[in-house]
């Protein structure tokens, strides 16, 4: 159906603000762009991938971190940047993020727990809708996700 991912997100941030607060993780959202674009998507998994990015945001941001969310859009595409704080990954680590039970050996990976599907299961997410994911290193030190969802029509 016909869906707008930036209430799905804005949605699922709240079910985790409660959260992100006790980790002292204030989200600064930038979602305008994004505003009243809909995409031929599953609501339900939109929400899966949404959760499974912030949970990951919660894991490996430090305490008292950063993580902002922004949204753009073009004649072709919805483009949704998550950019947390460090720790970071190292770049030659980046292209395996989305590697079924791959986990980065650093302190973004065994310390805070986790089984290596979660980004997996998002690529699968995005992937089915016809969308792409990639990882880089975000500016504020920690990992910048940028999320391509086709918009239809």
């Amino acid at each position: 159906e016909m869906v707008s991912p930036v209430t799905v997100l804005k949605n699922c941030v709240a079910l985790f603000q409660s959260r992100l607060d006790a980790h002292d993780l204030n989200p600064v959202l930038d979602l305008r762009e994004g505003e009243g674009v809909e995409v031929l998507a599953d609501q339900e998994r939109l929400q899966q991938l949404f959760a499974n990015l912030l949970e990951n945001s919660l894991r490996y941001t430090e305490a008292g971190g950063h993580l902002e969310i922004r949204t753009e859009t073009s004649s072709s595409r919805l483009t949704i940047h998550i950019f947390d704080s460090a720790p970071g990954v190292p770049d030659s680590e980046l292209p395996r993020l989305f590697d079924r039970l791959y986990r980065v050996e650093s302190s973004r990976s065994r310390a805070a727990g986790g089984a290596g599907l979660g980004l997996s299961i998002c690529r699968n997410i995005v992937e089915a809708h016809s969308g792409n994911i990639e990882a880089r290193p975000s500016p504020h030190g920690g990992l910048w996700l940028i999320i391509n969802l086709p918009l239809n029509g």
